[in-house]
């Protein structure tokens, strides 16, 4: 059915392992940070995947590969804890810009953009002698204070969209004018004639590390677009999975979850959760409907090994010069999967129509087109975990962490809990940089004891992280989860698992362990009141709102042609009746 991911995962673990390890703890180290967009806990080929991703399992072959790290269940969240450290509730973004309550509008926390209140990674180094470089999705403002430029970052070419073409200058969402495109402090209004972002962002990285002072440190990261919509890839790593999926989702879903039994990344006896109603049966589609999801899966295979090719481009360059030895290395996505199906919406297909996009499946990927996965392959990536991106299940939260490199010892499967916020203590702890003391303290701790195997977790049993995005509510504590999705896909409820023995969510134990369940409340409401969280009405939907908008903006920018239009179809309605009568004459 699909290839053997086991025996791929081990080939390339293996190969990682013959390699010379580094030096450990070398002085000053460089910091690469790769975050990938929309990437499912099983879609990489260390994590049991079918789709080959051998320069991202050799750094997890070599180095440390967490297998219970958290993130926000949206991009912006997660990006700004990563790069502060800080409750997202703290620096300005606990949620999506789209999702921001008006009346919350600028209250502390709630600016819509990365404030001042706290300090990025970036700034930190700099501090330290550090200079940083960032290439990508960005998406924490474009203000004069939120922009990398003010932020500690010598050089960036960045996005502040959500997302973008990965082939071309324009929007992906009505909600957008054109695609949010900055070069250091000015919008780039052209990309290069020959633009794939994979390619591009890892080129322009690459020129700023050239271009850097070889006597001090730095930080760079590179921030990719695979695999957020529209999915697009050259033609030659799609085609490279025709056939692969034609069993359907339901068959992937089940193979990744026995195959992260076998690799040890869940416990053996992981059971997988009821997929929430309303999704498509894979039998019930019809031929054209399962043409399209087939060849919108080979796509997002293909652009995730494209973007892997070029993560391997950047590391052998880093080997060429020598100082890939002496540089920590950390990869991550910034949510789980992507589960939006954009069409199920009328007025977008009206927009993707009036941007030219394609949806033939003939070609799809390729420039013009716009392919996505919906909730259903999502389901799949996520797996063995339940529900996916923009939700507080396991799928939207749990996803790929890999560090290797000076202070990391070939640490092999990492099963301790950790949490996005850790990540830039971590990297101040290994750099051997102080955070600045006049903003915001950082609410993460270093995973320094864990990658050098001091100790298997930073958390002990009675430690509660909290988390809430637009209602999208999680507290973990020891072995212990309580949650809450609102809709689309959940309804409000809070619920209860033992993560231990239950990774897939798929037994509610809020009524069998009720002084718990009441417990880990008490301490979900101290985490709100301690983290300064607003709470959203109780029926509130954040796709209904985003949708909204997208209306609201399209209608704004081209009410007038519509408008027009409508009255050219009235007066040929009307002219067509006034010659019907006068025929009937």
């Amino acid at each position: 059915m699909f290839t053997g991911p086991i025996r791929r995962a081990a080939a390339a673990i293996c190969l990682a392992l013959a390699l010379t390890a580094p030096a450990a703890s070398q002085e000053r180290p460089n910091i690469l940070l790769i975050i990938l967009d929309d990437i499912g806990f099983t879609d990489l080929g260390a994590y049991g995947s079918e789709i080959a991703t051998p320069n991202m399992d050799a750094l997890a072959g070599r180095g440390a590969q967490f297998t219970n790290f958290h993130v926000a269940p949206t991009c912006a969240p997660t990006r700004a804890m990563l790069m502060t450290g800080a409750d997202s509730h703290s620096t300005g973004v606990p949620t999506l810009e789209h999702l921001v309550i008006p009346e919350y509008e600028g209250q502390f926390g709630h600016e819509g953009e990365l404030n001042t209140a706290v300090a990025t990674l970036a700034e930190h180094l700099a501090v330290s002698g550090y200079q940083s470089f960032i290439t990508g999705k960005w998406h924490l403002g474009r203000s004069d204070t939120a922009l990398p430029a003010a932020r500690g970052f010598d050089r960036s070419f960045i996005l502040d969209s959500s997302g973008a073409d990965n082939w071309e200058h324009r929007p992906y969402l009505p909600h957008y004018d054109r695609a949010e495109w900055w070069e250091d402090d000015q919008p780039a209004h052209e990309l290069p004639d020959e633009f794939y972002s994979s390619q591009f962002l890892t080129d322009r990285l690459i020129s700023y590390i050239d271009e850097a002072d070889a006597s001090r440190p730095y930080f760079a990261v590179l921030s990719l677009q695979a695999n957020h919509i529209p999915l697009q890839a050259p033609r030659e790593f799609v085609e490279r999975y025709e056939g692969v999926y034609d069993a359907g989702w339901d068959a992937l879903r089940e193979e990744r979850r026995q195959t992260a039994m076998e690799l040890g990344l869940v416990s053996p006896d992981t059971e997988l959760a009821e997929l929430p109603a309303g999704l498509r049966s894979w039998e019930g589609l019809s031929d054209r409907e399962r043409e399209f999801a087939i060849a919108s899966r080979e796509v997002a295979a293909g652009m995730l090994e494209a973007a892997d090719h070029h993560i391997g481009r950047l590391l052998d360059r880093l080997e060429a010069d020598g100082t890939l030895d002496n540089t920590l290395v950390v990869v991550l996505s910034d949510n789980g999967p992507e589960y939006n199906h954009p069409t199920d919406n009328s007025s977008f297909g009206v927009w993707l129509a009036m941007q030219g996009y394609s949806l033939d499946p003939e070609g799809l990927g390729e420039e013009g087109s716009y392919a996505f996965m919906g909730p259903e392959w999502a389901s799949a990536s996520a797996s063995p975990f339940s529900l996916f991106k923009f939700h507080a299940g396991e799928g939207g939260l749990r996803v790929p962490l890999i560090m290797a490199g000076p202070g990391v010892e070939t640490r092999g499967l990492e099963s301790g809990f950790s949490f996005v916020t850790d990540i830039a203590p971590t990297l101040l702890d290994i750099a051997g940089a102080e955070p600045l003391a006049d903003r915001e303290p950082l609410t993460g701790r270093s995973l320094v004891p864990v990658l050098s195997g001091e100790t298997q977790a930073v958390y002990g049993p009675d430690d509660a992280i909290g988390l809430e995005m637009s209602g999208m509510s999680a507290l973990w504590r020891g072995d212990w989860k309580l949650t809450r999705s609102m809709a689309p896909f959940g309804d409000g409820r809070w619920r209860l698992f033992n993560l231990a023995r239950d990774a897939g969510e798929a037994n509610d134990l809020s009524e069998a362990e009720p002084e718990v369940f009441a417990s880990m409340m008490e301490a979900y409401l101290a985490y709100e009141a301690r983290a300064g969280v607003i709470p959203v009405p109780a029926d509130f939907n954040g796709e209904e709102r985003i949708a909204a908008l997208g209306w609201d903006a399209f209608l704004r920018r081209n009410g007038a042609l519509l408008t027009g239009l409508g009255l050219l179809l009235v007066v040929m309605l009307a002219g067509g009746t006034i010659l019907i009568v006068r025929r009937q004459r």
